[in-house]
């Protein structure tokens, strides 16, 4: 594989950045995860870290040096990721929990496959055309529930997402690809503190007619000049992808023809963040969720 990369993440008007991005690769195959911790919840970042640990450990786990089937990978990782998480609150006895957007992208063989859970966004541009695009797990951006004829009520804010990994609800997800990879093909993982502030043609203007270490610091600084000083987080990161004939060495470009079929890489940092975590089964996380939910509903019914 070959690939140029680049990635940015900055707080902006925050007290401070709940975040996380990052991107594993073995000989044959890479992926590239971002996550958004959840603000109205708490350690936002802790979710997003979790998530991106858990998922990474996956990966250098099953990946050697490919993934044996990937929309399979993409899924039970995700999962793992929640209930990690999940686990982690249990553990700390919190009464609310860390939740996380998720998105993540699989290159592997030519092709990329993507999955997301929340607002985090996947952008695919090719010769300066917008291919494709992750829909966001909101009331406004899944336009199938409209045509389904299901009534959004009135009062319900439909930027709010109902969906994302650490809520005690089982996340809602969606898996696409494979779709073949082209010389030149501009893959962009975002938070919605990047394209909240910019529109999908602008974005798509910028990857099309820029080298990626040219075009996502470009954007991000847009992205926090639009919001001013409100901004949210703003993280990015996006690569190009290269074929073997047209590979040509550039800032942040990666080769993996020379990465033996042990070795794996990742910015990532690896590993189960707390081992005795493991031993949790399911039973007991929704027995716990349970009491959680149990325990939010008292002090609700308090308050009123």
């Amino acid at each position: 594989m070959k690939f140029s990369v680049f990635q940015v993440s900055r707080k902006g008007g925050r007290e401070k950045n709940e975040d996380r991005m990052g991107y594993c690769y073995t000989s044959g195959s890479g992926i590239f995860l971002l996550a958004d911790g959840m603000g109205g919840h708490p350690q936002g970042e802790v979710a997003a870290q979790l998530a991106l640990q858990t998922i990474s450990a996956l990966f250098q786990k099953e990946a050697h040096p490919k993934l044996a089937d990937i929309s399979a990978f993409l899924t039970s990782a995700l999962m793992a990721a929640h209930r990690q998480i999940l686990r982690y609150s249990i553990e700390k006895g919190m009464l609310d929990t860390p939740r996380t957007t998720i998105v993540a992208a699989v290159v592997q063989a030519g092709t990329v496959t993507w999955i997301h859970c929340g607002d985090s966004r996947f952008y695919l541009v090719r010769e300066c055309e917008l291919l494709a695009r992750t829909r966001d797990h909101s009331f406004l951006e899944q336009s199938q529930a409209a045509a389904a004829g299901v009534k959004v009520p009135e009062h319900i804010n439909r930027n709010i997402l109902f969906t994302c990994l650490g809520s005690p609800t089982k996340p809602v997800f969606d898996v696409t690809g494979p779709v073949a990879l082209l010389q030149g093909d501009k893959l962009m993982l975002c938070s919605d503190g990047l394209w909240g502030s910019l529109s999908d043609e602008d974005i798509t203007y910028h990857l099309g007619h820029k080298v990626v270490s040219e075009a996502v610091p470009d954007l991000v600084e847009k992205a926090l000049r639009a919001a001013g000083d409100g901004s949210d987080n703003v993280t990015c990161i996006a690569l190009e992808w290269e074929t073997p004939d047209g590979f040509e060495s550039t800032r942040g470009s990666i080769s993996t023809d020379t990465i033996s079929d042990g070795v794996f890489a990742s910015t990532v940092q690896a590993g189960w963040p707390d081992s005795s975590l493991e031993d949790m089964d399911d039973a007991a996380i929704e027995r716990s969720i349970a009491e959680i939910n149990e325990a939010i509903r008292r002090s609700a019914a308090k308050k009123s």
